[in-house]
């Protein structure tokens, strides 16, 4: 059985390992030009290579397999559960598999050559988020804030009917909805997440609470309007994801006059993990009709990594680069020894961990002292600020994590329920943040993750909770740093060798929870998160 299973890998990497790499780069190209022939190509590709984990007698054997409990080498075990997964979600006829990847790259396609109008101009989005961060001016923020939401018009009936779909996929497959399925099949239990979640809020609603009255103090006397009528244009944000700059703490000062992408290279180079070589692959700097977001992509799993981003000489941009290039290094010292299947990050939330623990640097004063050389004088005048807008930052996107995946699991159990309303309900719950009057429109389809991207933001929360572990971990157990202060790891290559040689190089040989308790010693832990920023 054994040898059989070996022969069935070497058969499936036969047809999905060149198509793979040519999917990657079809999409990679596409959301550069942005132009509908190369959506249409990467739409095909992704067919293709679906239309392969979607094999009826291929994923009869994989049963046969697992059944059997005759697969006793641990690589091949593992091998085997990875495949399983990838196979299970594609078990559906294919003309509803057409279905969705069509309306999937047709929505993707609005995405990425949307602008908003405003006034008649057409802003990107870096150019509506200045407006939002910058203007006093609550008419221009209004129209500007309404403005970002008009896009859910345009995609959510297709968004809904998506949604369907998916459903209609997952219930073939003996799952409730795809929601449940996603988390299941992604080796997430939705019992443990639920709790999980519960726990979060629970644990964060205090703090919450503190900050935000701090923030609408702050935003009353900025913006002149009495707490009781500041609405969800004056908090600096589309959705109130990451929370006002209401510190006397201007980060973007910091980076105006600097190239981002050179300390980000900087950086990553002095603590032993070199990142030139996917520099020179990525496309870094807007362009007309690009993708205006930014992602990490593992073209070939060889070592063709490439990253997309938009850079502007800000802390935004700044917080971003790192943050990708977190997810390109885990991707580049994955062991070349693994299989082919196995040679990727254990979860989508362990990558993200990785991005968020050196994404949160661009705000650290350590970090600013040293890539950036801001006196210590400096360093210690804005060292409570900035921990205080880390802090908020974190405490914010928590309550904004709390709403998506609640919303997620709502409308997959029921997408003809009034969606319009369920949002805004979570909105005011988790957010605070008030629904204008007689609006009944679809913001929820705004937000291009709950569009394309489903069942996916719990990874960012659990990533951010795993950040803070790993940062505790690398402080105190491999630099033994006890002393109760911020630090950055800069030119610590003892870092780079523990990420790489205890975490990175395992891919996905181990299940998440197997890798966290080798790497750090214990199981996921919270409370690491909550001591960091919830105390």
């Amino acid at each position: 059985m054994e040898k059989e299973f070996l022969e069935f890998i070497a058969s499936f990497e036969n047809k999905v390992v060149d198509l793979s790499r040519e999917l990657s780069l079809s999409n990679f190209n596409a959301t550069i030009s942005g132009n509908p022939e190369d959506y249409t190509k990467t739409a095909e590709l992704e067919l293709k290579l679906k239309k392969i984990f979607s094999n009826k007698d291929d994923f009869e054997k994989l049963k046969k397999f697992k059944d059997s409990n005759e697969i006793k080498n641990d690589v091949n075990k593992r091998e085997l559960d990875v495949i399983f997964n990838a196979y299970s979600e594609f078990q559906i006829e294919e003309e509803l598999l057409e279905k969705t990847v069509n309306l999937a790259s047709k929505i993707e396609q609005v995405f990425s050559t949307y602008r908003a109008d405003v006034n008649d101009k057409k802003l990107t989005d870096n150019e509506i988020d200045r407006v939002l961060e910058n203007s006093k001016d609550s008419i221009e923020l209004e129209a500007t804030w309404k403005a970002s939401k008009q896009i859910g018009k345009l995609v959510s009936e297709d968004v809904i009917q998506l949604v369907k779909l998916r459903n209609e996929a997952a219930i073939n497959l003996g799952y409730k909805n795809y929601h449940q399925m996603s988390l299941t099949l992604s080796e997430l239990d939705p019992i443990f997440m639920d709790n999980l979640f519960d726990k979060l809020d629970e644990l964060t609603r205090p703090k919450f609470l503190e900050i935000k009255n701090e923030i609408d103090e702050y935003l009353s006397k900025h913006y002149n309007v009495d707490k009781e009528k500041l609405m969800p244009w004056h908090y600096q944000d589309k959705f109130f994801q990451q929370g006002p700059s209401i510190y006397n703490l201007n980060l973007d000062k910091y980076f105006e006059k600097e190239n981002i992408e050179k300390l980000t290279d900087d950086y990553y180079s002095g603590i032993g993990l070199d990142i030139k070589d996917m520099l020179a692959n990525s496309d870094l700097y807007e362009k007309d009709g690009k993708y205006q977001h930014a992602y990490c992509t593992q073209i070939d799993k060889e070592g063709d990594i490439r990253v997309l981003c938009n850079i502007k000489p800000n802390y935004k941009w700044m917080s971003t680069m790192l943050h990708e290039f977190g997810h390109a290094v885990y991707d580049k010292y994955v062991s070349a020894q693994l299989p082919w299947v196995l040679r990727e990050h254990a979860h989508i939330f362990t990558t993200e961990a990785i991005a968020m623990l050196f994404g949160r640097l661009a705000s650290n004063p350590n970090w600013l002292e040293g890539m950036l050389g801001i006196s210590g004088e400096v360093k210690n005048k804005i060292a409570k600020e900035s921990f205080k807008t880390l802090q908020l930052e974190q405490i914010i996107f928590s309550r904004w994590v709390q709403v998506i995946y609640r919303f997620e699991k709502a409308m997959f159990e029921n997408p003809d329920r009034d969606l319009n309303t369920l949002w805004w309900e979570l909105v005011e719950k988790y957010q605070g943040l008030k629904k204008l009057e007689n609006r009944n429109e679809p913001d929820w389809a705004s937000k291009i993750h709950i569009a394309l991207y489903p069942v996916y933001y719990q990874n960012y929360m659990m990533g951010e909770l795993l950040a803070s572990q790993l940062y505790f971990y690398i402080k105190e157990k491999v630099l033994n740093d006890k002393k109760n202060e911020l630090i950055s790891f800069i030119g610590k290559k003892e870092v780079g060798e523990y990420l790489k040689n205890l975490f990175f190089s395992y891919g996905a040989l181990f299940k998440w929870d197997k890798l966290i308790k080798t790497s750090t010693g214990e199981e996921l832990n919270p409370e690491y998160w909550v001591k960091q920023f919830a105390k």
